[in-house]
């Protein structure tokens, strides 16, 4: 599934021509706090290129986000993740500053989820978030998904949501 809308929101699968869109998301450091920091365009490049390939292995990945007008408003996908030695399916979003409070993430982790569980049939997806990061578990818990545990993920105090098929 390279391309899907919701309804107000254009998904196209991640490609190389996303990268000033995706340096400028990274650079900004309040969208940045909750991603591990701010990422320099050599590293948004390789997040690019590992990103990218992820598509090519599992058949799904990342999508950049634009607005029904075409604007640019972030990113979302499911991807696979070690977690605590655990090979897992995370969905993730990040979001532009411009179109925070408009209730997108919403949105975007409820089509995520149901391709995830319906279309690709996966058993589960989890939530992977900052302790901190109220926000970010507001929407996991608005997407029916349940907290599971906390976790340590590169020292930082981290919750893990999952949502079963």
């Amino acid at each position: 599934m390279d391309r899907f809308s919701t309804e107000r929101l254009i998904a196209e699968r991640l490609h190389a021509d996303h990268l000033p869109d995706l340096v400028a998301l990274h650079l900004d450091a309040d969208v940045s706090r909750y991603l591990g920091g701010v990422r320099s365009a050599e590293v948004t490049r390789t997040y690019l290129d590992v990103n990218m390939a992820h598509w090519d292995q599992h058949g799904f990945g990342l999508w950049a986000l634009r607005t029904k007008d075409g604007a640019f408003a972030g990113r979302a996908g499911l991807r696979h993740i070690m977690v605590d030695d655990v090979d897992e399916v995370e969905i993730a979003y990040a979001f532009r500053r411009g179109v925070w409070g408009r209730g997108l993430a919403s949105e975007i982790a409820t089509a995520m989820t149901r391709i995830g569980l319906s279309h690709l049939k996966l058993p589960s997806l989890i939530g992977l978030v900052f302790a901190g990061n109220m926000a970010s578990r507001r929407v996991l818990e608005k997407s029916d998904y349940l907290l599971e545990r906390n976790t340590d993920r590169f020292g930082n105090d981290s919750v893990i949501y999952r949502i079963r098929l």
